[in-house]
């Protein structure tokens, strides 16, 4: 009995590790325009469950001046959505000033069920948050 049931710990362990590690990679987007505007998002989500973004602007304007905003903190995935928590004690400071807590995201990917030659280029989709820049963002895997 106690090694069923240590079996079976360690099983959905690693399930539940292994399908984290699948999520984890860069993802981002950077739009080509014709201004001279630069403008680029890029999300990092670690193996360890922690993430880094970064949001970086750059106005074509004699005025205007580069900007970078960052958030960090932890992030869980269940199924294909992933849940972002920020802790204000640890992650928020004077350069990560972004808090992702209540955000949640969409993981996109062809479904390992789809045997067609159709490619799907794998992408995150926030679709809930209290951060207005970022609900509805869709971010390629890179």
């Amino acid at each position: 009995m106690k090694n069923l049931l240590l079996s079976l710990f360690l099983v959905s362990y690693l399930s539940l590790s292994a399908q984290t590690e699948s999520y984890a990679g860069t993802y981002g987007i950077s739009p080509e325009n014709e201004t001279g505007h630069v403008l680029k998002w890029t999300l990092s989500l670690k193996a360890d469950g922690t993430f880094l973004y970064n949001f970086y602007r750059k106005l074509n304007c004699t005025s205007c001046t580069q900007e970078n905003f960052y958030g960090k903190g932890t992030w869980k995935a269940e199924k294909n959505l992933i849940s972002f928590s920020t802790d204000e004690k640890d992650d928020i400071d004077d350069v990560h000033t972004m808090n992702f807590n209540n955000t949640k995201a969409r993981i996109n990917r062809k479904s390992p069920r789809d045997i067609s030659n159709r490619t799907t280029k794998e992408s995150i989709i926030f679709y809930s948050s209290e951060l207005f820049t970022i609900k509805g963002l869709e971010l390629f895997k890179m």
